[in-house]
């Protein structure tokens, strides 16, 4: 992949409305691997026993696992990469569970082409149910000039 390639939508390719989504299967493998990264080792996320006393019965994967998927998104696919995250609001509506897939959407609510930025709904979803939701507001890329 060239250089030129590697850019996502131009601030003035983007249109209210737009959207993109990622989904993924949440596995043991996944939350274990986020807790070493993240150094969050909550029980919850990883004992067993643990989770069974609280009041979902069974381990759940880190809020944040399901919160960088909206990340995804925006790096990968709207507005994609060259896009910078200026803030993000999470609302944490249900668990993900082990065996879940979780599919996390945003799309284009308000654009401000002088500042460059965009603001999106985010959600993330196992099924029909809402797991996530809440706003995020990202810096997209201006097409640099002709050479």
């Amino acid at each position: 992949m060239s250089f030129s390639e590697m850019h996502g939508h131009y601030i003035d390719d983007l249109k209210v409305g737009m959207s993109a989504v990622f989904g993924k299967t949440v596995s043991e493998a996944d939350i274990t691997a986020f807790a070493g990264v993240s150094g969050d080792t909550n029980p919850i996320h990883l004992h067993d026993g643990f989770a069974k006393t609280t009041r979902f019965g069974e381990r759940i994967a880190h809020g944040m696992l399901g919160g960088s998927f909206i990340s995804t998104v925006i790096g990968t696919k709207l507005p994609g990469p060259g896009s910078l995250y200026i803030s993000q609001t999470l609302n944490f509506r249900a668990p993900v569970k082990i065996g879940d897939t979780v599919t996390a959407r945003v799309e284009i609510v308000e654009i401000d082409p002088q500042r460059r930025r965009v603001r999106l709904h985010t959600e993330c979803r196992c099924g029909d149910t809402v797991v996530i939701d809440g706003e995020a507001v990202v810096m997209a890329p201006r097409r640099p000039a002709a050479a």
